[in-house]
């Protein structure tokens, strides 16, 4: 949502055309979420699970309000040029941002495939595993988790453009939180290769189920069927499809 916005605060109120736009938005969302990370979240190191949870839902909240503050709640396009023509394949018809946004979310799948298997990517994925053990061979854990964050937020700002273009920009794009961490629960949260299926699943899931739903329940099962996945994959196989199930003996 925050990356959308700073992307139209370069394209619409200072004219700059998208391409510029877009990777300019990518720099500042990296060093905002640095930011957070740093100011927020490290302070909370050690400290239980719930108060973490509960300072990311306290940043989330003031995030919608600054934004609602700034720019308002109207709802703004992101317009990329992508024609809405039907496009048929077959006795398929497509929709060609959908096309484009998978087309994004795959070269970002290739790239963080790719990012995880070098020399950086290998010390961010000790310090997933291990925090101790990272800190115990002289890796700077603070330095890696404030990276995942920047890293994080560049993804953000894709997410919130392409969805900026099919729905608009408003405050309503932080929702897509809860699609993206069904996805990441039920992939695993250590598996770009589940992410990949797991997003296909849900997808049919959602196309499918609320084909059938909506005629019971009067429309809007899309969200329904979302928080029942997450619920069902956290009670049944809460280490997701594809995740690494962790056995610890004590």
């Amino acid at each position: 949502m925050l990356g959308a916005y700073v992307v139209l605060a370069f394209s619409h109120n200072m004219g700059l055309p998208l391409w510029v736009a877009i990777p300019l938005a990518a720099v500042i969302m990296f060093f905002v979420g640095i930011g957070i990370e740093k100011v927020a979240l490290r302070r909370l190191a050690g400290r239980p699970v719930i108060m973490i949870l509960m300072m990311t839902m306290g940043i989330d909240i003031f995030l919608r309000g600054t934004t609602l503050a700034i720019w308002g709640g109207s709802s703004r396009s992101v317009d990329l040029g992508v024609s809405y023509e039907p496009l048929f394949v077959g006795d398929m018809l497509l929709s060609r941002i959908h096309i484009v946004g998978a087309s994004v979310a795959l070269a970002l799948f290739v790239a963080f495939f790719l990012f995880f298997r070098s020399r950086l990517g290998i010390r961010l994925r000790a310090i997933s595993d291990d925090y101790m053990a990272s800190w115990s061979v002289g890796i700077s854990v603070e330095r890696g988790v404030g990276l995942s964050w920047g890293l994080a937020s560049i993804v953000a700002v894709a997410t919130g453009v392409i969805w900026g273009e099919i729905q608009g920009v408003d405050q309503s794009l932080s929702i897509l939180l809860l699609k993206g961490l069904t996805v990441a629960v039920l992939g695993g949260l250590d598996s770009i290769i589940g992410a990949i299926v797991a997003g296909i699943i849900l997808g049919i899931l959602e196309s499918v189920g609320s084909f059938y739903l909506d005629e019971i329940v009067g429309g809007g099962s899309r969200d329904l069927i979302v928080a029942a996945v997450l619920i069902l994959t956290v009670m049944i196989r809460p280490h997701g499809l594809f995740g690494r199930h962790d056995i610890e003996r004590v």
